[in-house]
C-alpha cells in the first residue's frame, strides 16, 4: 500500500525533511509528500528547502541513497490558500482565512483518503497559528483506519533552526542557541528527531454517503455528526408499563391494550 505524506507548514520548511527523516527511522516510505501553506511558506520551502535542485531536501535523499524519482515532490505538491479573486494569501490573519485554510485541509484530505489503496500520514508538526488545528479536524472527519497523524519532537536547541534540516550521517558542527539566547556550537549527533503518533477519533463512518462523494463545507460536516436521537415511545407488555424519556407508568390492562 502506497503512503502519502500530507503536512502543514508555516515558515519551517525544515520539518518536511525532518518528518520525511523520522518516517523512514520508522520504516514508513512515502509515495509522495503535499504541502498545505501560504505564499510565505511557499516562498520558505522554495527557497530554503529545495533551492533550485540543491537544497537540503535533495541533500537529505542523496545522502541517505533515496531514489528523488521514489517521491512525488514537487512545486506543484505545494497547495497555497488563496482568495476569492485567486491571490495567494501571505498569512493566516483573520477568521476568513482560517476558513480559507480549512477548506483547503478537507479537499486535500477528502481527496486523498478516497484512494482505498493509499494510506495518508499526517503531520501537523510545522503548523503555526490554527494550522495544526485546521488539518487535525479534517483528519478526523475523513480519516480512515489505515492512516496516521503525527508530530514530530526534536531536540530543543535543533528545532526551528534555520541550518538544521535533519541529522546527517556524518555528524557535523552547527551553531546553536542555548535557553539563555547565547550562541553555541553542538554537534548534530546530538539532535534527536521523533515520531509522535497521534490518535484521533475518525467520524467518516458516520457521514452520509453524499457527503463523501464530494468534500464538504465544515458546518454541514458538524451537522452530520451531530445526530439527536429521538425520544421513544415504549410499550413494555411484559412488565405492564410504558416508558417515556426514562419515566415508567404502569398501567391497567385495558389502557395499556390501547396503548398497545
Amino acid at each position: 500500500m502506497k503512503a502519502i505524506l500530507l503536512a502543514v507548514t508555516g515558515l519551517s520548511p525544515q520539518v518536511i525533511t525532518e518528518t520525511l527523516y523520522a518516517l523512514h527511522r520508522s520504516n514508513r516510505q512515502v509515495a509522495a509528500i503535499h504541502v498545505i501553506t501560504t505564499r510565505n511558506g511557499k516562498d520558505k520551502i522554495l527557497s530554503a528547502l529545495f533551492s533550485g535542485g540543491t537544497g537540503p531536501y535533495y541533500r537529505y535523499l542523496n545522502e541517505y541513497e533515496i531514489d528523488p524519482a521514489s517521491i512525488d515532490f514537487g512545486s506543484r505538491n505545494i497547495h497555497v490558500i488563496t482568495d476569492a479573486h485567486g491571490n495567494e494569501i501571505p498569512d493566516i490573519f483573520t477568521e476568513s482565512d482560517n476558513a480559507l485554510f480549512l477548506k483547503k485541509c478537507l479537499e486535500l484530505t477528502f481527496r486523498f483518503t478516497k484512494d482505498p489503496k493509499a494510506a495518508v500520514y499526517f503531520s501537523i508538526a510545522g503548523g503555526r497559528k490554527t494550522m495544526s488545528a485546521c488539518l487535525t479536524l479534517a483528519v478526523q472527519m475523513y480519516g480512515r483506519p489505515q492512516d496516521r497523524l503525527y508530530h514530530v519532537l526534536v531536540s530543543p536547541e535543533f528545532e526551528g533552526n534555520r541550518d538544521f534540516f535533519y541529522p546527517p550521517k556524518v555528524s557535523r558542527s552547527i551553531k546553536l542557541t542555548d535557553q539563555k539566547g547565547e550562541p553555541i556550537i553542538k554537534e548534530t549527533r546530538y539532535a534527536e528527531v521523533n515520531l509522535i503518533p497521534i490518535p484521533f477519533v475518525s467520524l467518516r463512518d458516520r457521514l452520509s454517503d453524499d457527503l463523501l462523494r464530494k468534500p464538504a463545507d465544515p458546518g454541514t460536516l458538524m451537522l452530520s455528526v451531530i445526530r439527536e436521537e429521538s425520544d421513544r415511545l415504549i410499550v413494555d407488555l411484559r412488565t405492564g408499563s410504558i416508558i417515556y424519556k426514562k419515566i415508567q407508568l404502569d398501567l391497567m390492562p385495558a389502557r395499556l391494550a390501547l396503548y398497545a
